[in-house]
């Protein structure tokens, strides 16, 4: 009853923080968005400079990049190819810039004809995640990876997500999105229940891709940003010790950490 009470004047704050552009943004599915989103990006230097550090630990486990065909699923307002110009992007609504719209359940390419498919807050929105690894599996050479950068599910990601994000976090849920658009159908606890809830049974119906890492990071950054949603929630002289404050709290991660990076390797044909 306690927390009850706390959140409710918690909330009127956010709301308070809402940035202009967001209120904006009354069709999450709409394509047209993408002018406000990558604005709203555009003048927040720290949400910058979380999107930088996600494409740069994906870059790092895929490298060397040269000669490969490399694919993003879900680029929408992403900002991947600017860090990696052969960069394939895509995504299943028809954006300004996307080089293919497709739907992550049917990827238009050849069997064992991509060297990495790569993602960032893309598989929680996905209605078969069952299917979509089937067809990224599919596609992959020998030594190929999949690298993704999803929510994670610690003990403050669940707090947050669950008091003061806008998509479901169900740990109890399938893998599968619930219902809704490209954007608005979501659940944040599904790369959780693949991945760690139900590993087993990933690595039963996927015996191709090995985990070769589950690593939980940025436990403030991304929050202190506002996200796409909020006015930044520090000043910009402050952003150095945002990150000063994320290193010390690295080894509480399993705690705090927000996101996580999810590497699986196909191992064989």
């Amino acid at each position: 009853m306690t927390v009850y009470i706390i959140l409710i004047p918690m909330k009127q704050l956010l709301n308070l923080l809402k940035l202009p552009q967001a209120l904006q943004l009354v069709d999450l599915d709409d394509p047209a968005n993408h002018s406000k989103i990558k604005a709203i990006i555009h003048r927040k230097p720290l949400l910058q400079q979380c999107y930088a550090n996600f494409y740069a630990d994906i870059l790092e486990r895929i490298a060397p990049v040269e000669n490969k065909v490399i694919l993003e699923l879900g680029s929408g307002c992403s900002n991947f190819q600017a860090y990696l110009p052969s960069l394939i992007t895509s995504d299943i609504l028809p954006y300004p810039h996307v080089d293919r719209v497709f739907s992550a359940l049917a990827i238009p390419y050849p069997d064992q004809s991509l060297d990495a498919v790569v993602m960032v807050d893309v598989l929680h929105h996905l209605p078969d995640c069952q299917k979509a690894l089937q067809e990224m599996q599919r596609c992959l050479k020998v030594g190929g990876k999949i690298v993704m950068i999803e929510p994670a599910h610690t003990p403050w990601s669940k707090f947050i997500f669950t008091n003061f994000h806008h998509e479901d976090f169900d740990v109890t849920g399938g893998w599968g999105a619930f219902g809704g658009g490209a954007l608005t159908g979501a659940n944040m606890a599904i790369p959780w229940i693949i991945f760690q809830r139900d590993q087993e049974r990933f690595k039963a119906e996927f015996p191709q891709l090995e985990i070769t890492a589950l690593r939980l990071h940025t436990p403030i950054s991304y929050l202190v940003s506002g996200g796409l949603s909020l006015r930044q929630l520090v000043p910009n002289f402050f952003i150095p010790m945002t990150w000063t404050i994320e290193k010390i709290l690295t080894p509480f991660v399993s705690y705090l950490g927000m996101f996580m990076t999810i590497e699986l390797t196909k191992v064989f044909t």
